[in-house]
């Protein structure tokens, strides 16, 4: 790795710097790799391969978890967990395990959306299961790197959330945000409504109720978003407040949702709660969960927190039911 300092180091406990500067110096390199998508390779391109969770890998899935992978080596991590690998690799000797998803929103590279590079740090256990297979509220640090019109690293590490803005005329992370916090009051919700019939009913009923605007129940006017990249969406709540929804529906395998705890949940919901935000599957909050297998899915909601805990609230009416065949949905016909 080279000796230039890719990331300040002022928050970063002195454990953590070796592994914390590998990341930062391969989402630079990443990033570098993303701008030039169509110029010498086209990146969007399917790599004839499915990962260990069925989904379809892309050109840069593999090279993104191969950049991590060298990085977690020269980091010092025993142990790299990747949406993109069946099992836990071992890389022998160092104190950290490291769950990454490698490129998080990869169907959206040719359409130049915003997409990202999702992770969370562990201690290291004595076995490479044992290492990510354990309660999430036992990460030491997460974040992500956002690549879009600005690349940024969003992280914690225990005493809060920071952001930097990568400069690229000296090709390093500069901290531009010391102290991230989500607005505690916004109009905005994020859902993939073409999904409506396939959600459970406090869902549609929460959703019902922010489309109805000042008509409706919550008396005021809502703007839906939906990117379809969960590091886009994150980045816009930690900015700008709001929630964000996909949860468990009847379709066939997305009884438990779609997102993984491990590699995606898991990291996001710890910077939810280090900036004053909340995180659940619908009903329980996403930190006191366990990780049981490497891929396990879940129902995933986070944001501002009083939204969170309101849809949490709307699993626990019974007359949710009722008020929602009662009346017509407006996503009903």
């Amino acid at each position: 790795m080279s000796t230039r300092r890719a990331l300040p180091e002022t928050h970063v406990p002195e454990p953590l710097r070796p592994l914390m500067q590998s990341i930062a110096t391969a989402s630079i390199s990443l990033a570098r790799l993303i701008a030039r998508n169509g110029i010498e390779h086209k990146l969007g391109a399917d790599a004839e391969a499915t990962n260990a969770g069925g989904d379809s890998q892309k050109a840069l899935d593999v090279w993104a978890d191969d950049l991590f992978l060298k990085a977690a080596r020269d980091g010092g991590v025993r142990h790299y967990a990747s949406e993109e690998q069946d099992r836990v690799v071992d890389l022998g000797a160092g104190d950290w395990a490291l769950a990454i998803d490698p490129l998080d929103g990869s169907s959206n590279i040719d359409t130049n959306v915003s997409i990202g590079t999702i992770f969370s740090i562990y201690a290291a256990a004595d076995t490479p299961d044992a290492s990510f297979l354990r309660p999430v509220s036992e990460q030491v640090g997460a974040g992500y790197v956002i690549y879009g019109p600005q690349t940024a690293l969003v992280v914690t590490l225990g005493q809060g959330v920071q952001r930097y803005a990568l400069d690229y005329d000296t090709g390093a992370f500069v901290l531009v945000e010391p102290q991230v916090s989500i607005p505690p009051e916004s109009n905005e919700f994020a859902v993939n409504a073409s999904n409506y019939r396939h959600w459970p009913k406090p869902i549609r009923a929460y959703v019902d109720d922010c489309v109805a605007g000042v008509d409706g129940p919550r008396g005021k006017n809502f703007n839906m978003r939906w990117i379809a990249s969960l590091v886009a969406e994150a980045h816009r709540i930690l900015a700008r407040g709001g929630v964000f929804l996909y949860p468990a529906d009847d379709r066939k395998g997305y009884e438990r949702g779609r997102l993984r705890l491990l590699y995606e949940c898991a990291p996001i919901a710890m910077l939810c709660a280090q900036a004053g935000g909340g995180a659940t599957d619908g009903t329980d909050p996403i930190l006191q969960m366990r990780v049981e297998t490497l891929h396990q899915r879940t129902p995933f909601i986070f944001g501002t927190r009083a939204k969170v805990a309101r849809i949490a609230a709307y699993h626990d009416m019974p007359e949710i039911e009722s008020a929602l065949f009662g009346r017509r949905g407006l996503f009903r016909s």
